[in-house]
């Protein structure tokens, strides 16, 4: 079985900039030898109005939804990109309520598998 090298980064929201309070939403996984590049998320309503009352939930969840669209045929602005250049991009700091964390590694042998397993491990209680 062969292993190919990944990179990923938590996607997460932080309502509340100012607070650095966040919860999060959502993982954002790019496997170069592979050409895979995807996104999985999903927001619980209930722990962001416990962090932000007033968060903007369907805001939110439509910034979510961007990284999803980003990983796709149809990319919007970032169609033109290659993968590797499109994580990048979604991937680069911001101080924005919708942002990546840190960028970390790993081995795999199945992309998808991974993006569920980290996606169960980091963003589902």
């Amino acid at each position: 079985m062969t292993r190919d090298v990944y990179e990923y980064a938590v996607i997460r929201v932080v309502p509340r900039v100012e607070r650095g309070e966040l919860i999060n939403a959502g993982v954002l996984l790019y496997c170069q030898p592979r050409g895979y590049l995807c996104a999985r998320v999903e927001l619980d309503a209930g722990r962001l109005r416990a962090v932000d009352p007033g968060a903007d939930i369907d805001g939110v969840r439509r910034a979510l939804s961007a990284y999803e669209l980003a990983c796709g045929d149809e990319a919007g602005p970032l169609e033109g990109e290659s993968l590797g250049g499109r994580f990048r991009w979604l991937t680069a700091p911001r101080s924005t309520i919708v942002q990546a964390g840190p960028v970390h590694a790993g081995l795999t042998a199945d992309p998808g598998t991974e993006l569920a397993r980290l996606f169960d491990k980091l963003v589902r209680l």
